[in-house]
């Protein structure tokens, strides 16, 4: 149903549109100004190409939304410049798409919105920069209903995060057991699902209880950052977070090491803005060494530049090449974990046009450019305020387009009515997309009240969105199976990857009356992984 490809290169010639356009009047503008309008002040010129492609231009514009556009029934999209896809409908304006176009070819803008209407749309594309023309073609606007896009996310979910299985109990003497009970048991899921703690958990049991019950992986909300750990220059404090890292260590909770340098400048230790660009260096690779040695092997993943797609704190003093350096750093203290950036609103909010994709790969890019070659990840927050799904497919399809791995690292949702809806379904989401490796969410306890979302009250029972977790997690990561053989003794199912325990209670085919009081309990421990073939697995009471 949805491709998740997408290219951010730039092509000799766009690619054909999706769907033959969808709902799109002439998509690939081989009829003339058909079904397109100017917008604004624009003029409206129908060009080709040397090869014969036709397309539109939007020329001389004056102002940002002067452009081209087409009018669409809409039921219950630039020198180098940012072009910005937008629906106006009668209750506004949505941003849908954005992409960073380059002079002399075609870059590829994908993305979507949630329509709760039934009106007309105007659909019209737009750039801050008024002196560039845009030239657009191959249009695509497909529309699915709520049903069908469940459907693919379960399609999705079974594709990439089941394999398919097959069990068949056998007695002593290696004979099919023919309606036998059988229970499967998940021990533990492959696929990362943690929640951030702080250190209002190291002394309250029912917080522990609530945590260590549900989660093996977590983040420390403040107490690993650098004003934490040294609010005073040369005057380190890590007894929080080691207090912590124990408590983590004692349950099996693996930790993201979050983070080591922080790019925003409000959010820097209180004497770091006041240094000199040479002691700034000096204090931040004390940093570095201070923090990723103490930790190293005891992490599985840094944050080593936290936000450095939206803000330059110290690009801005130290040059351009500051992070790639602190990378190198990093890599050579702590050769086995992951190294990620860590950045907002790339999946959250369309309009945000220092957040698109586009940025986060031009910072990937300057990363490599500055010298770094080790190893990469892409942390994207996710602290939603507005719900625009489609979009959140396409801003995922797009970074992937960097071939390095992705986590969903601090999932949350403003408040509001519909907020357990809103989770549910962007948990969803982010689970079914085959690029996402892992997901953290950023709801840390505190009796103060959470960062933005919470999953319990003070007394450590489930608010709604509570709910919405524990039923992600007993879909997908908690499974227990009661399952009856056939006449064979087979049983076929599809299983999350992960570690299991399969078991029976065996009893003498002549006595099943003793079957529950008697019996010794036959169990064997298998694992599933992505696998096109199918897992075949006996069991025996031999």
């Amino acid at each position: 149903m949805q491709c998740h490809m997408i290219t951010a290169e730039c092509l000799k010639n766009p690619n054909k549109p999706q769907y033959d356009g969808g709902i799109v009047v002439n998509p690939e503008l081989n009829d003339g100004d058909k079904g397109w309008t100017s917008l604004g002040n624009a003029e409206l010129q129908i060009r080709r190409s040397d090869t014969g492609n036709g397309f539109a231009v939007a020329n001389r514009r004056n102002q940002s939304f002067d452009s081209i556009s087409q009018d669409l029934g809409a039921n219950k999209r630039w020198g180098d410049a940012t072009v910005v896809a937008t629906f106006k409908t009668p209750t506004g304006y949505y941003d849908a798409a954005a992409t960073k176009a380059k002079s002399g070819c075609w870059s590829m803008l994908k993305g979507g919105l949630i329509v709760n209407e039934s009106r007309t749309a105007h659909l019209y594309f737009q750039s801050e920069n008024p002196s560039i023309n845009i030239w657009i073609d191959s249009v695509s606007l497909q529309p699915f209903t709520e049903e069908e896009w469940k459907s693919h996310q379960y399609q999705s979910i079974e594709k990439v995060r089941k394999s398919k299985v097959r069990i068949q109990a056998v007695d002593d003497e290696g004979k099919p057991l023919e309606n036998q009970t059988i229970t499967i048991q998940q021990k533990f899921a492959k696929f990362p699902l943690g929640c951030a703690i702080n250190k209002n958990i190291l002394n309250n049991q029912a917080y522990q209880n609530w945590f260590t019950s549900r989660f093996k992986y977590t983040t420390f909300e403040n107490e690993m950052k650098w004003y934490a750990n040294e609010p005073i220059q040369n005057c380190e404090d890590y007894s929080d977070a080691d207090a912590l890292l124990q408590f983590t260590k004692s349950h099996g909770v693996s930790v993201r090491g979050h983070n080591v340098l922080w790019d925003d400048p409000k959010n820097q230790p209180s004497w770091v803005p006041n240094l000199q660009p040479p002691q700034l260096a000096v204090a931040a690779n004390k940093r570095i060494n201070s923090v990723v040695r103490r930790y190293s092997g005891q992490v599985i993943t840094w944050d080593v530049v936290n936000e450095n797609v939206h803000f330059n704190f110290f690009e801005s003093k130290l040059g351009n090449t500051a992070s790639s350096k602190f990378y190198a750093m990093a890599r050579a203290l702590d050769r086995n974990v992951a190294l990620f950036l860590n950045d907002f609103n790339t999946l959250e909010t369309p309009g945000d046009q220092r957040g698109t994709p586009d940025s986060y790969l031009s910072k990937i890019r300057e990363i490599r450019s500055g010298g770094y070659r080790g190893t990469l990840s892409i942390g994207l927050e996710g602290h939603f305020r507005q719900f625009n799904i489609p979009y959140m497919r396409s801003a995922i399809d797009k970074v992937a387009s960097s071939r390095l791995p992705i986590w969903i690292t601090e999932l949350d949702v403003a408040a509001g009515t519909n907020q357990a809806a809103v989770l549910d379904q962007v948990l969803r989401e982010a689970h079914a997309h085959p690029e996402v490796n892992g997901i953290i969410l950023w709801s840390a306890w505190s009796p103060k009240g959470c960062y933005r979302m919470c999953l319990t009250d003070n007394s450590f029972r489930n608010l709604p969105t509570g709910d919405v977790v524990d039923k992600i997690i007993h879909e997908f990561f908690g499974t227990t199976v009661t399952a009856t053989t056939d006449a064979n003794g087979f049983y076929d199912t599809s299983l999350v990857h992960g570690d299991y325990q399969l078991s029976f209670a065996h009893f003498d085919r002549y006595q099943p009356e003793e079957k529950d009081t008697k019996s010794p309990r036959i169990s064997r421990d298998f694992k599933v992984e992505a696998s096109e073939d199918i897992l075949h697995i006996k069991i025996s009471a031999k």
